[in-house]
């Protein structure tokens, strides 16, 4: 005959977080010692699903957040006017206007890289075939603009979002099962580039900047291979980095120029691609 524990015996806390299996426990898998296991399932997820939805290579778009659509920036600039007709002496209202003239001007590039995104997507998403999707950092302005394009022509696209201090959230655009958030910009910035067969930067800041120089490294120093470059709008990039004089200060070679080039709309910028890869035109 079985005996029943003694009521007073030792008992096991179920309620313990020690009791949780190690998959489940949320603060055990948040432990600094894990770091590693989180990146690795960091990279794995978006490799897995990207797989399973036949995603062969991609194009990484690039661009601010704070470019709008003309409308929007007509909008904008509207109400900045209003603002600064109410305070003619308040030298930040006049300021706000100068700046919401120049984002306006600006502003043709959202619909560029709409464009752009729907010429690629045309192209190359027939009968199933999944090449040249296009991917973006999956916020606003630009990375909008070319999520955007791809739904379009109902095409898939490709949405990195990252985890920020202020709130963001992904733009309505992206294809729902390829809309991926991230903790860590190494690992969002690896997926831009392990099936990137092209890059191609609008007018940005620090975000564009930096994804932007990360690549032109890596190309430089043959860590990353045949990924065509093109930067969209010469006269803006040209202003902002002064690439001559890097090479007058013997800073990068002459040929480091040839790494990417220039264009001016997105049919330009897609038969470049197009050219490199031997793809034919929609």
């Amino acid at each position: 005959m079985t005996s029943l524990p003694d009521s007073d015996s030792p008992k096991a806390d179920a309620q313990s977080s020690a009791y949780l299996p190690a998959l489940l426990d949320m603060e055990f898998l948040l432990r600094d010692e894990l770091l590693a296991i989180r990146i690795g399932l960091e990279m794995l997820k978006p490799e897995l699903i990207q797989r399973e939805h036949g995603i062969r290579s991609t194009v990484a778009v690039f661009g601010s957040a704070r470019l709008q659509e003309p409308a929007a920036a007509r909008e904008n600039l509207r109400l900045r006017e209003a603002e600064a007709a109410k305070s003619p002496a308040d030298s930040l209202c006049r300021q706000n206007v100068a700046i919401a003239r120049r984002q306006l001007d600006l502003s043709k590039y959202y619909d560029i890289a709409r464009e752009f995104s729907s010429l690629v997507s045309c192209a190359c998403q027939i009968d199933g075939q999944c090449d040249y999707v296009v991917v973006t950092g999956g916020g606003g302005g630009i990375m909008e603009a070319g999520n955007r394009g791809a739904a379009d022509v109902k095409a898939k696209s490709i949405g990195l979002n990252i985890t920020l201090p202020h709130e963001q959230h992904p733009n309505p655009y992206i294809t729902p099962e390829l809309c991926f958030q991230f903790h860590y910009f190494a690992i969002r910035k690896m997926h831009f580039l392990i099936r990137a067969k092209a890059l191609v930067a609008f007018p940005g800041g620090f975000g564009t900047l930096d994804e932007l120089f990360e690549t032109l490294t890596l190309i430089q120093t043959g860590k990353v291979q045949h990924v065509v470059i093109v930067l969209v709008g010469r006269a803006f990039w040209e202003r902002l980095i002064n690439w001559k004089m890097l090479v007058e200060e013997g800073l990068i070679a002459e040929k480091d120029l040839r790494i990417f080039h220039y264009a001016e709309t997105a049919q330009e910028a897609w038969d470049l691609i197009g050219r490199h890869y031997g793809v034919s035109p929609p």
